[in-house]
């Protein structure tokens, strides 16, 4: 793995199951629009008057921990060319400090973007914003706990972002109301990590998506804010993961795209993600085995807990394979697969 130039989630080497498989996915339905959108970072258009707005954020470990102090909402739409994400972040005091394009953003308070169009945990990517409108955009190969690597800079062409501030920005002496973003991302751009035809999505089709938003603790001093020495960030979230990681791909929210307008459609649960549920239990068993034994279990007797039984495990000196029956949302039957490595796919019969 190549080591990355920043601090790797807290959770990285922990099972951490436990934690995660009593949490569902939040989903969201995200509706075409005729008229693409000015992106000037103001949410007062007729485009997010009429789009659904997401639950408040949660903690990112769920209710195992405080619900955040200021509320954060997300919404998107999307038309032929470009995918939109709007955020309101209540704010009491908007500051930011990082200025260089691709430096470590959330080092700053950020609003973060994770897509995954396929859903098979890798080949992801990422974006972070600050108040001051600069970008951090990199993709992963494979989920940290896997070994990454991470890829940055992985700019998207023709992206185009703003914010917008109501109050002051940098202003210690006033009280500010909150922040927002407003993102336009080309579907071109999205398409190396996309199924092949994949972009712009077709009518019911469901990518894996998360937001983030990390929030530190401040003080004043000498008339400028900065961090509170030795207080670690809160980490607040659209979907919660379970543990204190965003790279857990399995617990991000499902978007489902639809040409339909605002409220006409419902969202679809994927029928394949009873499937998915038990072979990551699996995958987080084995690796709690290899960590205890130096290899991978080869059945699913040598494994604990409550496995399904109608899954199929195969294992190798180098790694292993489980799969799982399922159907596809249209009714056929397909496999679900997973790996040592958390690769997921879903191959139709």
């Amino acid at each position: 793995m190549t080591e990355p130039a920043w601090d790797l989630p807290k959770d990285l080497d922990a099972a951490s199951w436990e934690h995660m498989a009593d949490i569902v996915p939040r989903h969201y339905v995200c509706h075409f629009v005729e008229d693409a959108p000015r992106i000037d970072g103001k949410l007062d258009k007729t485009l997010w008057q009429e789009a659904p707005w997401s639950e408040p954020f949660t903690d990112i470990e769920g209710d195992r921990r405080p619900a955040p102090r200021q509320e954060t909402r997300m919404a998107m739409r999307w038309d032929h060319t470009c995918l939109y994400i709007a955020a309101r972040l209540e704010e009491t005091h908007v500051w930011g400090s990082l200025t260089e394009p691709n430096s470590v953003i959330f080092q700053d308070n950020d609003f973060e973007v994770f897509i995954d169009p396929d859903g098979d945990h890798h080949q992801y990517w990422e974006m972070e914003v600050n108040a001051l409108n600069t970008l951090w955009q990199l993709a992963l190969e494979k989920p940290y706990r896997d070994g990454g690597p991470p890829v940055s800079p992985a700019p998207i062409a023709g992206l185009r972002s703003a914010v917008y501030v109501e109050g002051t920005l940098n202003a210690p002496h006033d009280t500010d109301t909150y922040w927002s973003v407003e993102i336009a991302i080309p579907w071109r751009g999205l398409a190396p990590y996309a199924p092949q035809g994949g972009v712009p999505p077709k009518e019911g089709a469901q990518w894996r998506m998360n937001f983030s938003r990390v929030q530190w603790q401040h003080e004043i001093h000498a008339g400028a804010y900065r961090k509170k020495p030795d207080t670690p960030e809160d980490n607040w979230v659209w979907s919660p993961q379970g543990v204190v990681d965003m790279h857990r791909p399995e617990r991000w929210g499902f978007v489902q795209f639809t040409r339909a307008r605002p409220g006409e459609t419902a969202f679809r649960p994927d029928p394949t993600f009873p499937a998915r549920e038990a072979l990551m239990a699996v995958y987080y068993a084995q690796r709690a085995f290899f960590k205890t034994h130096g290899r991978w279990a080869k059945s699913l007797k040598e494994l604990p807990g409550a496995l399904t039984e109608n899954i199929r495990l195969t294992s190798g000196r180098k790694g292993w394979v489980a799969e799982m029956p399922a159907e596809t949302a249209d009714g056929r039957p397909c496999t679900v697969r997973v790996d040592e490595v958390s690769r997921m796919t879903v191959e139709k019969e």
